[in-house]
């Protein structure tokens, strides 16, 4: 079989995108997406998305993580795929679009950046280690000294794998505040078993745990990501978050076809 791809990245997290509007791709097959999403033997990225239609809204999207299972939402490779999705004039500068987590509006902007509505946020855990909510995605949001040399993988996968979160696990974001409304991150994703150089949920997890905590007080904040920047922003009133937006580039790379 001959599938054709496209190859997408925001902010550095990088997504093997297929037009799958005609449900010719195999979506059981773990070994096929896993295969697929392998940088020596394959495309190469932290997941795989499936363009497809809905009845209801403009497209759906369906996520895979780079080990090829089926994931919950992911805020980058939503905004990427907003931008494919214009690529293949399935719409023009705003959508609505259906994921695991529920209904999505998203817009770009002239400059190219993509605008995501997230899930409202109202369950938060705040503990004097650790703050854990979703996002779309479970993460964890740690504050740590020395970020720059902090093991990443190590960590995060001593956290990941824990007690804490049981068999399901949890992506792990670890924090170092910039200033009064700008936070460095960096994520360990599970499913890609690694640090990304970007998480979008994740950047949205810790915009909203460090206005939750009381390190900024600011509704749009910016996330600095190894692989470049995103912006938060939100409404809040009585501990709920709503109109929450990931806004950031979401870049196409390249176009190919590979036979599996």
């Amino acid at each position: 079989m001959q599938i054709e791809f496209y190859k997408y990245q925001g902010t550095g997290n990088d997504f093997v995108m297929i037009d799958n509007r005609s449900n010719f791709f195999p979506k059981e097959n773990t070994k096929l997406i896993e295969h697929l999403c392998n940088r020596r033997f394959g495309i190469g990225g932290d997941g795989l998305i499936l363009l497809e239609n809905d009845v209801d809204t403009d497209f759906r999207m369906i996520y895979f993580n780079s080990d090829g299972n089926q994931s919950s939402m992911c805020g980058n490779g939503g905004r990427c795929l907003v931008a494919f999705a214009k690529k293949r004039n399935v719409i023009n500068n705003s959508c609505t679009f259906i994921a695991t987590d529920g209904l999505h509006h998203a817009t770009i902007a002239e400059n190219g950046l993509v605008s995501l509505q997230m899930i409202d946020v109202t369950d938060i855990k705040i503990t004097p280690d650790y703050v854990f909510l979703n996002t779309g995605s479970p993460h964890h949001v740690e504050i740590v000294n020395d970020l720059k040399n902090y093991n990443i993988k190590e960590n995060g996968a001593k956290i990941r794998y824990g007690a804490l979160y049981g068999a399901a696990g949890s992506n792990v974001n670890f924090v170092n505040q910039i200033d009064a409304n700008t936070f460095s991150i960096r994520t360990y994703e599970r499913g890609v078993e690694d640090e990304t150089l970007s998480c979008g949920t994740g950047a949205t997890a810790v915009a909203i745990a460090m206005n939750v905590i009381g390190k900024t007080n600011s509704t749009s904040i910016h996330i600095n990501v190894e692989g470049g920047k995103l912006e938060v922003s939100f409404d809040k009133k009585d501990g709920q978050f709503t109109n929450v937006f990931l806004k950031g580039p979401a870049e196409f790379v390249f176009k190919g076809e590979i036979d599996v």
